[in-house]
């Protein structure tokens, strides 16, 4: 891991600081390493800019998740290292810090500190004594994200037509004095600069890019579509599946959508008169009368020609069969 020097051993402290903030760590004049630690604490800064005009006032806070109490703000300067808000610099109030009336020797890096010793990202604060600044985001900037860069006059007009340049290279001129790169990329980190035609140059300000979370690799989201005679298309069966469990994820109540609900009412509206009507045929179906002595009469028809004899023996005969008695009755 390769140093960062101080003042005393580079060029420019600008070069020092730009080269502290993209590596992730400082080295102070007696060569202690300063690293930054991950942690949960955050340093805003306001106004929200890299770059302030001397004699304005600059407010900057600790702030954690859950508190942001037992955080300490500090600072490296061109003078003075690793020293503290009040330490013959801003007035603190908890975890902030009020810079009143800030000048040039105030320009550096400053960052929180625990009592464990743990850090957040550091910041770079240039005051300039000029008469333009380039006014750029304090923190770094996520990959895909808009940054605007507006360059900045000390008296009235701002808004002026300004020329914007990139690590030395003029990048475009704007009309209004700000300039928006869109969705940007780690090929957009580098070193910016304005300059405002009868007014002057801005001081450089390091602007970096940080890369998107990416999704974890080992969870992934699978869609079912339910059967389609069933159900809408809809509704949607959700299985997350983390390697190597798969796990269902329940359907709440309030997560079922009024098609699917609408779909079933009309199920059972349709399906109800069927079901009770044959629970009637059935029923009717098991009480029906079950007697088997059904008479039956029969009338003998005429006799044919061989029995023409039994007639004058027989003037009339009538027989009556009693199906179930097996009996004739003759007269």
């Amino acid at each position: 891991m390769s140093k960062c020097c101080c003042q005393e051993q580079c060029k420019n402290w600008e070069g020092c600081v730009r080269q502290g903030i993209k590596k992730g760590f400082m080295y102070n004049s007696n060569d202690q390493q300063f690293l930054i630690l991950n942690s949960t604490v955050r340093l805003t800064v306001s106004p929200n800019s890299s770059q302030v005009f001397k004699e304005e006032s600059v407010s900057l806070s600790c702030e954690e998740d859950d508190s942001s109490a037992g955080w300490t703000l500090r600072r490296n300067t061109t003078k003075r290292q690793m020293t503290q808000c009040g330490d013959g610099w801003g007035e603190p109030a908890g975890s902030s810090c009020n810079i009143n009336d800030i000048f040039p020797l105030d320009s550096g890096v400053y960052w929180c500190e625990s009592r464990e010793g743990s850090t957040s990202s550091i910041i770079n604060i240039t005051v300039s004594g000029g008469s333009v600044i380039l006014q750029s985001p304090v923190l770094p900037v996520m990959e895909g994200h808009d940054v605007t860069l507006h360059c900045q006059t000390k008296s009235p007009p701002s808004k002026l037509p300004a020329d914007f340049y990139k690590d030395g290279s003029l990048i475009r001129t704007e009309p209004t004095g700000h300039m928006t790169i869109h969705h940007v990329t780690k090929s957009d980190e580098g070193l910016y600069k304005c300059h405002i035609s009868s007014h002057g140059e801005s001081p450089p300000s390091w602007i970096s890019v940080t890369e998107k979370p990416s999704t974890p690799p080992s969870s992934s989201l699978t869609t079912i579509l339910p059967t389609k005679d069933l159900y809408p298309t809809s509704a949607l069966t959700l299985l997350t599946s983390v390697n190597p469990v798969t796990s269902t994820i329940p359907v709440t109540p309030a997560s079922i959508p009024p098609e699917l609900v609408f779909s079933l009412v009309l199920h059972l509206v349709v399906f109800c008169p069927y079901f009770i009507s044959t629970l009637l045929m059935v029923s009717l179906y098991r009480h029906r009368p079950t007697e088997n002595h059904l008479p039956v009469s029969m009338v003998m028809t005429s006799p044919t020609q061989n029995e023409q004899g039994l007639e004058d023996d027989y003037d009339d005969v009538t027989e009556l069969i009693h199906c179930d008695q097996c009996v004739l009755l003759l007269q």
